[in-house]
């Protein structure tokens, strides 16, 4: 399978862009961990292609939240 990618708009964050792709925001650490040289990029300017990886069901990925959270619930 070939690899995916996107193109970034101008205002583009992790997390708008973890949204778009894959329809939740957490897996954001999916896309930085693939796009390792823009770790520190807040906000995206228009035009950077980022890998997208392919990411496993939401049953096999481990995501837990934190206990502060979890007392909310």
């Amino acid at each position: 399978m070939a690899d995916k990618t996107y193109t970034t708009i101008q205002g583009d964050m992790w997390d708008s862009i973890s949204l778009k792709i894959y329809g939740d925001e957490k897996y954001i650490d999916k896309l930085i961990e693939a796009n390792f040289k823009y770790r520190e990029e807040a906000v995206f300017s228009s035009g950077i292609i980022l890998n997208i990886p392919e990411i496993s069901t939401d049953s096999d990925y481990n995501f837990e939240l934190p206990s502060w959270r979890k007392n909310m619930l």
